[in-house]
């Protein structure tokens, strides 16, 4: 094993879990379970809230797959990948305070309890917590196999022992920790992934002996890799353009962010929040990329891109500073894995269980049963990830275009659409979810765009025509 390259691994995942065992006295202490385990009872100040954003929405598809997909496309990856700057902005800005105040007049904890609140409806709950299960187990299986390969290239165990090391590390923090641990330990993830992104974009600048040098040996290599359109010509302008829904606006309809909008502490940690947010994902989003691309120039011929980050990470750095900046891809999976965890195990307790099968379930019976559900999924997806892909950044994406489908429209139009019912929204998330799921399989890029383009667009009419036309039969409004 590369001891000097492990150690600061372990320094950093020792700090994690002596922040979960201090937010477990809040668990504890807690007055309401359910809101401190599920969402820090609504506490989290601008910069927590910045940083549990960016270290949710910055995965293994960030730090992992996304440079191994940009190793291998070039430079129109990169241009494709800074869509992702408005991600906080757009969920602040659109959700923001509208959100949190009916999220708090409803005394929701979870999106689904909002979408049960707003439009009344046993039929929205139910496809609200299967498409949450469905299409986050495809997401969390990305983040497993992306902190598998990582233990895998620093310690030379094979590919199954470090999967059962990562998950076994990250289903105990979360049942430890809940919610509040998740945050507060995003917030020291974030800095992490910041500056591990700064440290290795310096240093494989420098390995590469400066931007013309590498600009020169990318050109020899294929002189597609410096255009924007990809190594084989593949990113037409209508694909890129798409992606701006996939990875920007639309992920307002992703629920594991946008239960971050239901948990600040008031306007103006919100507004630090988007500053902070914004400014970030910027950079992690472009440096990252970028590092990819320029890693095809420093190290040609890597065979598995996804594992391109860590054995550049050990070539061109220090042995401890190499531990030092993998701290980072892991600080964004174990951020990631946390969030969908919590997220998972909410839909199917809070949501399912607690609201449909026992209403009246003590505290100490709510607590076995989050801590059991959260193991149990850890579990499942343990054995999803078995057999993994080589590039994982397609698992990731298909999880945002169906959450985005399904999810969007019933969360926008419910907060600023007085006439939307339950029959748009039940009709929107059937149409989203089908058609994306009819695309993805039979023709996944229609017209050159993303697939999710125009399942987005479907649920959109759907949601629109049913609250139109069942109208009069639903009492179920809000004041906008």
């Amino acid at each position: 094993m590369n001891w000097p390259v492990i150690t600061p691994l372990l320094i950093f995942l020792a700090v994690i879990f002596a922040v979960g065992f201090w937010a477990n006295q809040y668990v504890v202490k807690s007055q309401s379970f359910v809101e401190e385990y599920f969402l820090g009872e609504r506490q989290l100040g601008g910069f927590i809230l910045a940083m549990t954003m960016v270290a949710t929405y910055g995965s293994a598809s960030s730090f992992i797959g996304g440079p191994g997909v940009a190793y291998t496309k070039g430079l129109g990856w990169v241009l494709l990948a800074m869509a992702q700057l408005s991600t906080g902005y757009f969920v602040l800005m659109v959700l923001g305070k509208k959100f949190a105040i009916m999220a708090r007049k409803y005394k929701a904890v979870t999106l689904i309890d909002f979408l049960k609140e707003r439009y009344q409806s046993k039929a929205v709950v139910l496809v609200s917590a299967a498409s949450i299960i469905i299409f986050l187990f495809s997401s969390m299986t990305a983040q497993w196999i992306g902190g598998a390969r990582l233990i895998e290239s620093l310690t030379g165990l094979n590919y199954t022992a470090s999967l059962f090391i990562f998950a076994a590390s990250v289903t105990l923090f979360v049942i430890v920790g809940g919610f509040r641990a998740v945050a507060v330990t995003d917030a020291v993830q974030g800095v992490v992934m910041f500056a591990g992104t700064l440290i290795l974009l310096i240093a494989t600048i420098k390995a590469g002996g400066g931007m013309g040098h590498i600009m020169s040996n990318l050109s020899a290599q294929n002189p597609n890799l410096i255009t924007p359109f990809g190594a084989a010509h593949e990113l037409t302008p209508a694909y890129v353009s798409s992606f701006w829904i996939l990875v920007g606006i639309g992920v307002v309809g992703l629920p594991q962010i946008t239960v971050r909008a239901m948990s600040y502490k008031d306007s103006k940690a919100m507004h630090r929040a988007i500053i902070i947010g914004t400014i970030v994902v910027g950079f992690i989003m472009f440096g990252m990329h970028f590092i990819g691309v320029m890693a095809r120039a420093v190290m040609p011929g890597v065979e598995i891109p996804d594992t391109v980050m860590p054995l550049l990470s050990m070539k061109v750095l220090p042995p401890f500073m190499a531990g030092i900046v993998l701290a980072a891809p892991m600080a964004a999976i174990m951020s990631t894995v946390d969030a969908l965890l919590i997220l998972v195990s909410s839909a199917l307790v809070k949501d399912v269980y607690l609201n449909y099968f026992k209403k009246d379930a003590s505290i100490r019976h709510i607590k076995a049963v989050s801590f059991s559900v959260t193991a149990v999924m850890g579990i499942l997806v343990v054995l999803l990830s078995l057999s993994p892909p080589d590039l994982i950044i397609w698992l990731n994406l298909f999880s945002f275009g169906g959450l985005e489908s399904v999810f969007i429209w019933p969360i926008v139009f419910g907060l600023y659409w007085k006439t939307g019912n339950k029959y748009g929204a039940v009709t929107s998330m059937f149409l989203g979810m089908g058609s994306y799921i009819l695309f993805d399989r039979f023709d996944p890029n229609p017209f050159g765009m993303h697939t999710v383009v125009l399942p987005i667009v479907i649920s959109f009419a759907g949601f629109i025509a049913a609250s139109l036309l069942f109208r009069k039969k639903s009492a179920t409004s809000i004041e906008v």
